[in-house]
């Protein structure tokens, strides 16, 4: 190991000394826990060697824009994070790869690597917040589903509250528990593909397709088979086609629920049934609105001025109702 000198690490206001210097790119060990390579983890039930990480880092395309970069640039911009004896990259795992596709040309050019070396006192916590600091203030370069897994473990793993995460990483308390919601419902049903991120994204968020889920029990077991067997081919698919069939209801979203019906003709039969009709869509709103027994209470119960008014635009409703049911028979 060669020591240029010291520098200071500046973390959640704490001040951690840090030796720079190079060393061995060979003896230097990825990081596990880091959430790129996390994700990679969970494509299997056993722990992958570092071999095994170091192949499936150098088959990705920022890897091999990466040692592009750097064999231009003569050696790394950036120093490499590495915790103490353990000899960890706790920052830098992609860097590391790349070093060592270069070393496989020229092993005594690229044979050393310039580090920040931690000392091996370092909390965990401590190393999520530098990795947050790093990919989600910083560079915001982890895709939502590394981001969350990064959030889920800082959660449960280190019971750091959402609103402590919030204020940590700047990021809106609702956006950070959805997407441990996500990431939880993920884990839940044992999906390992990462990129499918966006579907359950979209599943999640909707209010509509929550409500379904209620009253639908295996609506989940159906749509996460629908998803990985690609029959909703796209996250989009979920958003704009899922939601037709909830919004359409009745036979059309329990023959879809309880899989008498495919994707595609559920979505064909909700569009039909006016699912795809804005008018529609609002005219069933009213109806769902005046036909919930809290409505129909709320309004029973208006007292002096407020329940004339109320009882004056009903009866006026009523009638507009009549003229406009006749004008619909006419038309037909």
């Amino acid at each position: 190991m060669t020591v240029y000198g010291n520098d200071v690490l500046l973390l959640r206001n704490k001040k951690i000394k840090v030796q720079l210097a190079e060393l061995p790119q060979a003896d230097l060990n990825f990081y596990l826990e880091n959430p790129r390579l996390y994700s990679l983890l969970r494509q299997g039930s056993q722990l992958p060697t570092q071999e095994e990480i170091e192949e499936e880092l150098s088959k990705m395309d920022h890897v091999k824009q990466l040692v592009q970069q750097i064999k231009a640039n003569g050696g790394l911009i950036d120093a490499v994070i590495v915790q103490g004896k353990s000899r960890i990259v706790l920052e830098g795992n992609s860097r590391l790869a790349a070093y060592r596709l270069l070393a496989k040309q020229d092993p005594i050019k690229w044979g050393m690597i310039k580090v920040k070396l931690l000392p091996d006192t370092i909390q965990e916590s401590e190393i999520f917040s530098l990795l947050g600091e790093y990919h989600i203030i910083g560079k915001k370069d982890w895709p939502p589903f590394e981001t969350a897994g990064y959030l889920y473990r800082r959660h449960k793993n280190h019971n750091i509250a959402i609103d402590a995460l919030a204020q940590e990483i700047n990021m809106g308390r609702k956006l950070i528990a959805h997407r441990i919601d996500v990431y939880q419902f993920m884990l839940d049903i044992k999906e390992r593909d990462g990129s499918r991120w966006s579907y359950y994204d979209e599943y999640l968020k909707s209010n509509k397709i929550k409500k379904a889920r209620k009253k639908f029990p295996l609506l989940d077991n159906v749509v996460v088979k629908k998803i990985q067997s690609q029959e909703i081919e796209r996250a989009v698919d979920v958003r704009d086609g899922l939601r037709k069939i909830v919004e359409a209801g009745g036979n059309v979203l329990e023959r879809f629920a309880s899989e008498k019906m495919d994707f595609s003709h559920s979505v064909d039969l909700a569009i039909s049934k006016g699912a795809d009709d804005l008018g529609v869509q609002k005219v069933r709103r009213f109806k769902e609105w005046l036909g919930s027994i809290t409505t129909q209470q709320e309004i029973v119960e208006l007292k002096g001025g407020a329940r004339n008014e109320c009882l004056y635009d009903l009866e006026k409703i009523h009638k507009m109702l009549g003229r406009l049911l006749k004008k619909i028979e006419v038309a037909a």
